[in-house]
């Protein structure tokens, strides 16, 4: 069964050096809390804020041991007058036997406003 497995995390400036660090984070965040090997994704979409163009978040992707054969696209979110700015989401499509209330969404940094009911789910569960 393929699963999406949703995850963000803000950057605090638009620096390269950031983008690709913070991006890297997060994807193995996600693929550590779901026990996620390289070969079980189908794709990745990275998104970013508009504000957000100084690296592609996919090479952050691209250079973690193993994932160099991963389908991976960037694009940016719809620029929403109010959203969060500096946020890198990524939407991983994996192949899984978890069931969706199962799955670990990672909200890290600024982003853990974006969705605080999965954010608590996951801080209650890791304890």
């Amino acid at each position: 069964m393929i699963r999406g497995v949703r995850g963000a995390i803000t950057v605090s400036a638009d620096q390269p050096e950031e983008v690709l660090q913070e991006t890297r984070r997060l994807v193995l965040e996600m693929a550590r809390e779901n026990k996620i090997e390289p070969d079980h994704v189908a794709s990745v979409i990275i998104s970013t804020t508009t504000d957000i163009s100084s690296a592609f978040p996919a090479k952050a992707v691209r250079t973690i041991e193993e994932w160099n054969f991963v389908p991976v696209m960037c694009t940016h979110e719809m620029d929403v007058p109010g959203s969060m700015p500096l946020c890198i989401r990524v939407m991983m499509h994996v192949n899984t036997e978890l069931s969706q209330k199962e799955i670990h969404h990672v909200y890290l940094n600024e982003a853990t406003k974006l969705r605080p009911d999965l954010t608590a789910k996951s801080q209650v569960s890791s304890t």
